[in-house]
């Protein structure tokens, strides 16, 4: 992407980028304050505890999603689980993240602050996966090695609304076992069966799993608006069947949005894995690449990204959402790293690159130009730092009447001029 822009550069210069204006959204700010007691009661209720017997080898999942009190989770359930005589040990459960091999998934977990040491028992990563069964059209169902070769396992996720598929079972325990223990093969499967068939393959896996598969139980957790521990539930196997479908629904009453929405342009300053699957939210964002019963009313007419997270050590799945970008950001993309993700679910989409622009204000002109129908003086422009935090948020001037007028916003200051640098960007 490299060479002279002057005539891409020219035609964009003079495009007027409007005055803003900081805005806070208020969002219920429940949640749980002890969240280690709160999962030491759970973990010590009847139908729990005696599910673990000493001296059993017992594999418990640990995914690649930025998760609330993750570490706190995983140290808590592996100390229940020594306490109880038992021989815990963490997997990494991801798919296809990492680039699709052990060490990669390694690399994630350390980069969520999951080490050997932060939660006292070892970490066993391999790809290497087992048939455990069969679905009833002949389906292969399979499992992590090292879990099927355990004694047992403990399966950690957060339940939450999928970013492309509507289900009784979206982000949860049973996504975790489908594609999380069926490591790259059980997100083939996942996907290979179809998008229109991907709530129905995850209740019919994660059946098979709780069927055929030793799940002693499942750690689930809820999370705020603010992405903080709502609710912490230790589940047997039938409790997870009856209760996921109960917290996802409490868990998309809880997930946050952008009260103001017919945005002209949507700013996003950065993506990536570690904020979410795809990069960035498209439950906030309503950009879905592909989105099965889910409505894309409100969606923004053009996002620009800025940049991508260090965390998601260059996998760009997700940058097929955005309609710009920037040189910083296409330079961080890894194509090892991201098109295996692509390559496993068996999409394109999401890793398609959107116009490059050479730096941030460019990019941010490019958007503004390119939003057919709207007025380039008076543009409707919302800036967030990344769908992970939209408490506070940057609105244009033609925004803020109806910000004024929007229950939930509070309007903090302005109006300002957004601050470039001599290079052209904002950060």
């Amino acid at each position: 992407m490299s060479g002279n822009h002057e005539n891409v550069n020219a035609l964009l210069r003079d495009i007027p980028i409007p005055k803003m204006y900081r805005v806070r959204q208020i969002f219920d700010t429940a949640r749980l304050e002890d969240p280690a007691a709160a999962l030491r009661e759970e973990l010590n209720r009847p139908g729990i505890r005696e599910r673990v017997k000493p001296g059993m080898s017992i594999a418990v999942t640990a995914g690649s999603r930025g998760i609330d009190n993750i570490v706190l989770i995983l140290r808590e359930t592996v100390r229940f689980l020594q306490e109880a005589g038992a021989n815990p040990f963490i997997i990494p459960a991801m798919g296809s993240h990492g680039g699709a091999t052990a060490e990669g998934q390694v690399a994630i977990l350390e980069s969520l602050g999951i080490t050997i040491e932060s939660v006292g028992c070892p970490i066993r990563a391999t790809m290497e996966v087992v048939n455990l069964t069969h679905l009833a059209d002949g389906t292969p169902v399979r499992m992590d090695r090292y879990a099927y070769e355990a004694d047992g396992v403990v399966v950690v996720n957060r339940v939450k609304p999928h970013t492309g598929f509507r289900g009784r079972y979206e982000s949860g325990l049973f996504k975790m076992m489908t594609v999380g223990l069926g490591k790259q093969k059980g997100a083939e499967l996942t996907h290979g069966r179809g998008r229109l068939r991907m709530g129905e393959t995850i209740e019919m896996c994660g059946n098979a799993y709780l069927d055929r598969a030793k799940i002693l139980f499942g750690v689930a957790t809820v999370e705020n608006s603010f992405d903080k521990t709502w609710k912490l539930a230790a589940l047997t196997p039938q409790e997870i069947r009856e209760q996921e479908p109960e917290l996802l629904l409490k868990a998309r009453d809880l997930l946050p949005s952008l009260r103001l929405q017919y945005a002209d342009v949507l700013v996003v300053d950065t993506m990536g894995k570690n904020i979410s699957g795809t990069g960035m939210d498209t439950n906030i964002t309503r950009s879905y690449t592909h989105g099965y019963g889910i409505s894309r009313e409100g969606r923004a007419k053009r996002i620009a990204v800025l940049d991508l997270t260090d965390e998601s050590h260059g996998s760009a799945v997700g940058i097929g959402q955005a309609d710009v970008t920037t040189q910083r950001m296409f330079e961080k993309i890894d194509f090892n790293t991201t098109y295996p993700n692509l390559l496993t679910s068996g999409g394109t989409d999401s890793a398609k690159i959107p116009m490059v622009l050479d730096n941030q204000r460019l990019a941010i002109q490019a958007a503004i130009k390119t939003s057919a129908g709207s007025d380039p003086e008076h543009v409707k422009l919302i800036r967030i730092r990344d769908t992970l935090h939209i408490t506070e948020i940057e609105v244009s001037e033609a925004f803020i009447e109806e910000a004024r007028k929007t229950e939930g916003l509070e309007v903090l200051e302005g109006p300002f001029e957004l601050a470039f640098d001599e290079n052209g960007n904002l950060f």
